[in-house]
């Protein structure tokens, strides 16, 4: 490998590598306002100025010079250190210098390189420049005045997001950011460009003037408002959650989440579940938690145990489903079932669920298809990975399923099951591409696996996959999914479905553990509901329980490759809100199965024990399927594959009671509306 010297160090380094990145290597720090290791290089701050020798004896751009073999690099001479205090001199020209008011203070790059680089007046007495706000829709707030045209926000919106709805117009002194003919930034992901933006410019419209950054309580967790458990730090201020921000995690998420897992968690506050209710003559009136468990311990012990059953939500951590399946398990009862949209894997090898790949994995596949599935919508982190993979020109990808803009280019195969069959059969087109591919994959999506033939469409696909020599995975978009299926939660034997449960005449006792997406309406049976929100679930409830939301618990998620995470408490739950797997040991007393464990960590230990994939922490294991054992027997229907996400911001409780999420939803179903005319 080729070597150069920082400031008398010698480094080895890899070809193509700028001077920046080798004086980090050194490890020199480098101040930069445009540079960012996952976007395009601009050069246009000029901050990053270096001596380099040989060449011209002046300051240049190391974001920008790639680095040569026996090349000298000086960062702290004092003809860097001058013209770095020159170029910051000059965007302070402009600056209003409002740190005081500004919400980025605190966490502002501007401000801390001023510290080091700023000089503590000006030789400037001219005006300063003023720039009209622009309208980025309810998530992102401006303040252009301070914008310092770093073009971060254009090259993450253009490039990761695929969604080129900024830009820069006019020249000179008159150049500004702006969204085009004043539209908000229609992305998933939008809202990332308030973390790259290194001033004041691009800001937190929701959380403005909430609290300044010393003041909040920061814990590491992961998110649930899809199933890849993006790592985020929860920042809280006594007990309320204030904002979610990413965690670094190349495995996951890189460095960006999605604008739902960052703003929903003002729903985390509103219409919440703080007591235990009963319904009494036709109303929900609250009560005490010795009456309400009284209430549902006399129920389930007065009724058969095979008219008995339990519903496991989307959100619900891995404990809380241990927990009620020992419990029902105990009274005799088949009936359990963690999959709301009646998902028709489950019984399988635990490699038939999960995304085998790895989503850090799914970068090295040559040619995609996508089966029943909108990754934009259901994993809008993972949808910029294979945007990247493909914009490298490296990847193929074909879809059957629904039709909408991924942000990436790819062939239309059909909409239906019918597609995957003729796929199978074809040697041409596609098909020629997936036999000659490298490294093919086929994702299935809940679209696919959700629907009545959904055991036979898994048939169809692992025969597709077969054919072709292709990776399987599944994408899910229940976080608490994959750790449902690793623990058994679907019906024993003779038990139902959770469609069989909410049905009419289908049981006497119905435990909805969180669940709010199965449509109980027809249901008869006496209805308890665990959870943290007045939803769906609640509405028909007979009596509630209130849990404890995700930032409220200590809990372990397991994503859609199989990846076992912990999520952890940032603040307690609200009112008499109590843990979900302490509420049902306290139930199982009252009903005379009393659970073998007291605490959280006697709970763990049962589950490792038990199920010792959940003890493998933060590992994804990357296994092969048996696409032999993979589905099951039955006809494949005519009607084309639906993602079951509609309204992308409303797809939980959390989000659901959120009134960020609910002005983001009708924003883009009025620009939606719009476009239609």
């Amino acid at each position: 490998m080729p070597k150069a010297k920082v400031n008398g160090v010698e480094v080895e380094f890899e070809p193509g590598m700028t001077v920046l990145q080798v004086a980090e290597l050194a490890g020199e720090e480098i101040p930069r306002f445009c540079y960012h290791e996952r976007l395009s290089i601009a050069g246009n701050c000029r901050m990053c100025l270096v001596e380099v020798k040989p060449g011209p004896p002046k300051p240049q751009a190391s974001c920008a010079l790639p680095a040569a073999e026996n090349q000298e690099i000086f960062t702290n001479t004092p003809m860097v250190k001058k013209a770095r205090e020159g170029v910051m001199e000059f965007l302070l020209i402009n600056h209003p210098l409002d740190c005081p008011i500004c919400d980025q203070g605190g966490e502002c790059d501007l401000q801390d390189q001023a510290m080091g680089y700023g000089r503590d007046d000006s030789r400037y007495a001219d005006n300063k420049r003023a720039v009209e706000e622009k309208a980025m829709g309810p998530l992102i707030k401006t303040v252009m005045t301070r914008c310092i045209q770093c073009t971060r926000c254009v090259r993450f919106v253009t490039e990761v997001a695929g969604v080129p709805d900024i830009g820069l117009i006019s020249r000179g002194e008159d150049v500004e950011i702006t969204t085009y003919l004043g539209k908000a930034v229609a992305s998933e992901l939008s809202a990332n460009v308030i973390d790259l933006c290194p001033v004041g410019a691009l800001t937190s419209k929701p959380y403005a003037f909430n609290a300044r950054p010393w003041e909040l309580k920061k814990t590491e967790s992961v998110d649930v408002m899809d199933a890849l458990g993006s790592a985020i730090r929860v920042d809280s201020r006594g007990p309320g959650v204030l904002r979610v921000l990413p965690r670094l995690n190349e495995d996951i998420n890189e460095e960006w989440i999605s604008d739902k897992t960052r703003y929903a968690v003002d729903g985390l506050s509103r219409q919440r579940l703080d007591k235990p209710y009963i319904r009494k003559a036709g109303k929900l009136v609250p009560a005490t938690w010795a009456e309400a468990l009284d209430l549902v311990a006399s129920k389930l012990k007065a009724a058969p145990a095979d008219r008995i059953g339990v519903i496991a939500g989307d959100l619900q951590d891995a404990e809380s489903m241990k927990a009620a399946k020992d419990l029902f398990t105990a009274l005799g009862s088949a009936n359990i079932d963690c999959r709301q949209d009646g998902m028709a894997l489950g019984n399988g090898p635990r490699e038939s669920w999960l995304f085998n790949a790895t989503i850090a994995g799914i970068e090295n596949a040559d040619a995609i298809l996508l089966v029943g599935t909108n990754p934009r919508l259901e994993a809008p982190v993972l949808n910029a990975r294979l945007r990247k993979r493909w914009l490298a020109g490296a990847l193929q990808v074909a879809v059957i399923g629904e039709q909408a803009d991924l942000t990436y280019g790819y062939e239309y195969l059909g909409g239906g099951p019918q597609s995957l069959t003729a796929l199978a059969k074809s040697k041409t087109g596609f098909a020629k591409l997936l036999k000659d591919a490298k490294a093919p994959a086929i994702v299935l999506g809940a679209g696919a696996l959700g629907r009545a033939d959904g055991a036979a469409v898994a048939k169809a696909a692992a025969g597709v996959a077969k054919a072709f020599g292709m990776g399987w995975n599944v994408l899910h978009s229940a976080a608490s999914r994959v750790g449902g299926l690793d623990l058994g939660f679907v019906p024993g034997e003779g038990g139902k479905t959770a469609g069989q449960m909410a049905a009419k005449g289908g049981l006497d006792v119905l435990l909805l553990l969180g669940a709010d997406e199965v449509d109980v309406s027809a249901s008869d049976a006496f209805t308890v509901y665990l959870g943290t929100h007045g939803d769906a679930g609640a509405h028909k409830a007979d009596v509630i329980l209130p849990g404890a939301a995700y930032t409220e618990k200590d809990g372990i998620y397991v994503n859609t490759e199989g990846r076992v995470q912990f999520g952890n408490r940032a603040v307690f739950p609200k009112g008499e809100g109590r843990e979900d797997w302490s509420i049902l040991r306290a139930l199982s007393e009252r009903v005379g199965q009393k659970l073998p464990y007291d605490s959280l960590a006697q709970l763990r230990a049962k589950l490792f024990e038990e199920h010792p994939s959940f003890g493998q922490i933060d590992y994804a294991p990357a296994g092969t399927a048996d696409l032999a054992a993979i589905g099951g027997a039955g006809d494949l229907g005519d009607a084309p594959f639906a993602s079951p996400i509609k309204a992308f911001h409303l797809t939980n409780p959390v989000a659901r009671a959120s009134v960020t999420m609910a002005e983001c939803a009708a924003q883009l179903s009025g620009a939606a509306k719009i476009a239609a005319e």
